[in-house]
């Protein structure tokens, strides 16, 4: 979809845009130069190539709310690693447990004082008992599939169109204009018929799901309680609500993926809303900045997964890894849930976000934009469409990649950085009202580049 109809201005406005990075990004275009001779696309990781520009930033260092690239450029970071950093740069108590931890040892396939302090924290703060650590959010919806499939016998899960759960085979499906599932666009590589493994639903469709429940096929419907991935898809009223009462009636695990949505708050939209999953997921932000994913579950399903397991094949099983809940990992969560991300930086960050969304509806009312803003907790991000989506096909019908590019590079060339993905900003405890009024500056000044 094209949400800006004038793609001349647009792709002249960008070509400035491009030039002024170029002239203040020489570091990095000689970092990248290097690079590209040892890695793919010259980066470690295929994502970071999709930052606007012919290459990406390279950070010097960070702290807090801000960072500084080998230019000498300083940023209001509203990105905050895709919310890996949502705990804000280097915390100091999370670094001092780092160092205090690598000091004495990292990993030894063998638990440390910090699992139970931080297994008990996450427990007190989601309501889920029974908790189990891994090294991503990837690997902890990955673990839950399968025990889902294990306990249940059912071979399918349940996703919502246009979701994300991190690199999990089973999620990369959509619904084509009949209602099929089908791979997503660009499936790197798949597997196997999606189809056979999946079944997509509709956000906001409770119809839709208790159809597909009621095939018995279904093992878990595995969810964010808000779709964030394609920009934010707020629930409904009733519809998370009458998901937890359909997963019940068909035996389906419910398995809610907080990764994201714990912006809502210390115990995420489950706590926020009073919702009783037989799971939760969480991954990355709980570490401070360590790579770390987690995954709690009711007593009733901890019981029926640890009653059908064989201590003797326990270690093959398709579940677990040997750095998995390692000890450097733990102490960072430990610091972080302790010491970080407590309640009080949550009702602080909340604030800012709420800020950050009324400067963005501001520049929306005064252009009369057909555009809309949302938020969840310390999220918040604006899509090119009038209303707010109700389903993942609606959100990405409304977007307009061009165009978001060009937002993007503007506001890194005034010193911001948001997702390359969508339109999001984060708050982390470290943020501001000055930084979020950084922000309304270089959104202000785009649009009226755009409008005026």
């Amino acid at each position: 979809m094209q949400a800006y109809e004038d793609r001349e201005r647009l792709n002249d406005l960008f070509r400035e845009e491009l030039n002024r990075y170029i002239l203040t990004h020489p570091g990095s275009r000689e970092s990248h130069e290097r690079a590209l001779e040892p890695m793919v696309s010259g980066v470690p990781m295929i994502w970071m190539s999709k930052w606007p520009g012919p290459y990406p930033i390279y950070v010097e260092h960070a702290k807090g709310a801000h960072f500084t690239d080998v230019d000498g450029n300083m940023y209001t970071d509203f990105c905050l690693g895709d919310t890996g950093a949502m705990c804000g740069h280097a915390p100091d108590p999370t670094v001092k447990a780092i160092q205090k931890q690598i000091a004495k040892g990292s990993t030894f396939m063998l638990p440390t004082e910090d699992s139970i302090v931080s297994a008990s924290i996450l427990a007190e703060r989601f309501g889920m008992p029974k908790w189990q650590f891994s090294l991503s959010a990837t690997d902890a919806n990955r673990h839950m599939l399968r025990y889902a499939r294990h306990v249940t016998g059912r071979q399918k899960i349940a996703v919502h169109d246009y979701c994300y759960h991190g690199t999990v085979d089973e999620t990369f499906a959509v619904m084509d204009d009949e209602g099929n599932t089908v791979p997503r666009r660009d499936n790197v590589g798949k597997p196997i018929d999606l189809a056979e493994t999946t079944v997509v639903i509709p956000f906001n469709d409770l119809e839709a799901a208790e159809r597909a429940f009621a095939t018995g096929e279904v093992a878990a419907m595995l969810m964010e309680p808000a779709l964030t991935n394609i920009g934010i898809v707020l629930p409904q009223p009733g519809y998370l609500e009458g998901m937890q009462e359909l997963c019940r009636k068909y035996d389906v695990l419910w398995i809610l993926d907080e990764t994201h949505t714990i912006s809502a708050g210390p115990g995420g939209m489950t706590r926020s809303l009073g919702l009783e999953p037989d799971a939760v997921v969480l991954g990355k932000t709980i570490g401070g900045g360590v790579p770390v994913g987690a995954y709690g579950m009711t007593n009733e399903l901890a019981l029926r997964i640890a009653s059908s397991m064989n201590l003797e094949s326990i270690d093959v099983g398709g579940v677990g890894g040997t750095l998995a809940g390692n000890a450097l990992s733990m102490a960072g969560v430990r610091a972080t849930l302790e010491n970080v991300l407590t309640p009080q930086a949550f009702a602080k960050m909340e604030e800012l976000a709420k800020l950050w969304v009324e400067n963005v509806q501001a520049v929306i009312d005064q252009f009369n934009l057909p555009w809309q803003v949302s938020r969840i907790g310390c999220r918040g991000e604006y899509s090119f469409r009038a209303t707010a989506p109700v389903n993942g096909r609606q959100a990405a019908d409304a977007d307009d990649f061009e165009l978001q590019q060009y937002l993007q590079i503007h506001a890194i060339n005034r010193g911001i950085l948001m997702t390359p993905f969508h339109n999001m900003a984060l708050m982390s405890p470290f943020t501001d009202e000055e930084d979020v009024a950084h922000h309304h500056a270089h959104f202000r000044e785009a649009v009226e580049s755009l409008f005026s």
